[in-house]
């Protein structure tokens, strides 16, 4: 694994850099750029090495109703069972072509909680919508989540997600509000320190927020065709419908 400096220009056929549009994308930090210009046509994958500060549950009423489904998601790599700080974890952006030949980024998070590793991960294609990026998330693409990327005032990448639908078979609804969420991401890079910060929140519309992390990594960046897919990192199944 190694880190380059400076950061070279942008592949122009990522995925996060089409979805977001010239403009928005260019006003990205200069190390952001470079992350989401992770895909086939730069060559490279991102390694990010950090800590997350703190992975919280809602309190009260709520962390005991939306307990089952933490629990019921961790099966398939999807949601975190369990909270706490200070946890190492490691984020894998990996591009490579799908079985349906579209170009896919893995965004596979390896949190070492107490009691063993969690893990939550999630593939990236393209939006069927111009403007979105599509999100599957899980071992077997059971969810999908409609994406929008935009760039904040300070350089920061803000993500939001939009429409969720759940896919088994010939099944494919949307998830209701009343048992859906909606995730806010932001991502920033931190010259002082020169670490990455993210922060997740996710927030049902109407009983609030439900879970997040926050913390700060640092990145390294690979040759896809030196390193490849590793074994473990791809779907056990992968979703046709966009």
């Amino acid at each position: 694994m190694r880190t380059e400096s400076p950061s070279p220009s942008p592949s122009p056929s990522s995925i996060f850099r089409t979805a977001m549009g010239e403009d928005a994308f260019a006003r990205l930090h200069p190390e952001l750029r470079r992350r989401f210009s992770v895909g086939l046509a730069s060559g490279e994958l991102c390694v990010g090495r950090g800590v997350m500060d703190r992975i919280w549950h809602s309190k009260g009423l709520t962390r005991h109703l939306i307990r089952p489904f933490l629990a019921l998601g961790s099966t398939r790599n999807i949601l975190l069972p369990r909270t706490g700080r200070d946890v190492p974890f490691v984020i894998e952006n990996v591009p490579y072509l799908d079985s349906y030949g579209r170009e896919t980024v893995t965004f596979v998070r390896t949190f070492r909680l107490p009691g063993g590793p969690r893990r939550f991960d999630a593939t990236m294609v393209a939006g069927p919508a111009p403007g979105t990026v599509l999100d599957y998330l899980g071992t077997h693409q059971h969810l999908a989540s409609e994406l929008r990327l935009s760039a904040e005032p300070d350089g920061s990448l803000l993500i939001r997600s939009g429409e969720h639908r759940f896919r088994e078979g010939p099944v494919d609804v949307r998830v209701p509000a009343l048992v859906g969420a909606d995730a806010e991401v932001r991502e920033s890079f931190d010259e002082r320190t020169g670490r990455f910060r993210i922060r997740v929140r996710v927030v049902n519309p109407y009983v609030g927020p439900l879970f997040g992390y926050e913390g700060s990594f640092t990145a390294s960046y690979a040759s896809v065709r030196s390193c490849g897919v590793r074994p473990g990192l791809r779907p056990v199944r992968e979703e046709a419908r966009a």
